[in-house]
């Protein structure tokens, strides 16, 4: 961990209990993020994306069968904390999180403003004058006029409720944001802008993001890192241009080709099967039914290789003796 490390996680697990037997939705996940530096996690839907972002916040449903793991902010372990100061140090207060269908999640029959200014007057105590003042500020920040601060979500357009959203999880001022899939159910043109606006204010104030998505295009714009998920776990991790030019595990290698691209005559391919179940996840490599290189050894758990200074994968074929190729050296 170096000074300007924001977040660690090590060894995350979280598991929910099912009729059917244990779900490990996040099995051991390893990753950090520094000041000022957006983190994308892509992955597969069902890949244990979404749970990982609750994970980091503590928003656990009832039927959790195992939590655990360190997840570190600003070099303090928040692992022994209570619920309580936990919900009064850390939620909100310095990782706020946009939820998935976010656009959903505004109460119909409570003004805009009246929402967005919620999180202030709950964590920070402020009065409903001086935390509306505050929404003024943090809707001009996102480009949402200030005239829909008196508005009800039903009057605003869906590009102006993911806004408002975003609004709620900034008028903190937290160092983290995780975006779990914000721009899903946006047209193109309306996903741009919402980029737009989360580079500027990365820019502007420093704010570190996590972003969880499926889409290669749009996270591409944002990304400073990539952490690449397959079956609650992480695969691959490693700076945005080396992941986005030269993947090295084979998933990623598979998922960039099935991207389609402009000026290029190669045409995109799929990837073959399907992934595997999480209540009864195969042992060792969990890609190896669907990866073309699989050999004899990725029957055992792959170990995280370091090829760079922030770059880890995990797949045997990065090994001693191994070529990212498949042969042998």
């Amino acid at each position: 961990m170096t000074a300007d490390t924001l977040l660690q996680v090590d060894d995350l697990h979280l598991h929910y209990q099912t009729q059917r037997g244990a779900l490990r939705a996040v099995d051991g996940a390893r990753f950090d993020v520094r000041r000022n530096e957006a983190l994308v996690i892509l992955g597969e839907s069902g890949c244990g994306k979404s749970s990982m972002a609750k994970a980091l916040l503590r928003l656990l449903p009832r039927n959790i069968n195992h939590f655990a793991g360190r997840i570190v902010v600003d070099g303090v372990d928040t692992s022994p904390y209570s619920e309580e100061r936990f919900r009064r140090e850390i939620r909100w207060r310095r990782i706020s999180y946009v939820m998935q269908a976010a656009m959903n999640a505004l109460n119909p029959v409570v003004r805009v403003g009246e929402q967005v200014a919620e999180p202030l007057r709950v964590h920070e105590g402020w009065s409903r004058s001086r935390a509306l003042r505050r929404a003024r500020e943090v809707f001009e920040q996102v480009g949402i006029s200030t005239d829909f601060l008196r508005r009800y979500p039903f009057e605003l357009s869906g590009g102006m409720r993911q806004r408002a959203v975003l609004a709620m999880a900034l008028i903190t001022e937290p160092d983290l944001v995780i975006l779990d899939e914000p721009t899903s159910a946006l047209d193109v043109l309306t996903q741009a802008s919402i980029m737009n606006v989360l580079k500027g204010i990365k820019a502007e104030q420093g704010t570190s993001f996590i972003l969880i998505t499926h889409d290669i295009a749009t996270s591409s714009e944002l990304a400073d890192r990539v952490a690449l998920m397959y079956a609650g776990r992480i695969v691959e991790a490693t700076d945005a241009a080396t992941f986005f030019e030269h993947p090295a595990h084979p998933y990623a290698r598979m998922l960039m080709a099935s991207v389609p691209r402009l000026h290029e005559r190669e045409r995109p391919t799929h990837i073959p099967g399907e992934p595997p179940s999480l209540i009864a996840p195969p042992t060792g490599c969990r890609f190896a039914e669907r990866c073309p290189q699989r050999f004899g050894r990725c029957v055992e758990d792959p170990p995280g290789y370091r090829l760079g200074p922030r770059h880890v994968v995990h797949c045997w074929l990065h090994g001693p003796g191994r070529r990212a190729g498949g042969g042998e050296d």
